[in-house]
């Protein structure tokens, strides 16, 4: 990927700013590839990462703030994303018995199904936009990318 040839410019990107502007086309680039292979199932990057959220939770209940705080993007607009996903079937909310100011988010059997369906699909994209990159590379890039 040709940052200059992208952004169409003649002129030297200091070498900062080059790698921030590089770093962001690669980032659009993956979300582009991500949300193309979720299209088909009508889910968004964001939605997708709630429903692996609530997966990970092991049929226990999470709260809004526990599925922001793991989310990937973090986003104000959680709620919005898991009233999508209840008018979709994928999860449930339930007030709490216990304490009745407090929601609880399971995930659905449908939200179960739906993942398992996107599982193998992501994972081939994945590699795929992966694919110039050897085990060791990936290893040194992660390490690079721990700096951060």
């Amino acid at each position: 990927m040709n940052v200059e040839e992208i952004i169409k410019t003649q002129n030297e990107i200091p070498l900062f700013k080059r790698t921030i502007i590089h770093m962001s086309l690669v980032i659009n680039k993956i979300d582009e590839e991500i949300a193309s292979s979720l299209k088909p199932f009508e889910i968004s990057i964001q939605q997708f990462n709630v429903l692996s959220i609530l997966r990970g939770q092991k049929g226990n209940p999470a709260n809004l703030s526990t599925i922001n705080e793991r989310m990937v993007s973090k986003m104000s607009n959680t709620t919005r994303l898991v009233d999508k996903l209840i008018l979709k079937g994928y999860v449930d909310r339930r007030v709490c018995k216990q304490n009745r100011r407090k929601v609880e988010i399971f995930i659905t059997a449908s939200g179960l199904d739906i993942l398992n369906e996107v599982d193998g699909i992501l994972m081939e994209t994945e590699k795929s936009i992966l694919r110039n990159f050897n085990d060791a590379e990936l290893k040194d890039l992660n390490k690079l990318l721990n700096k951060f």
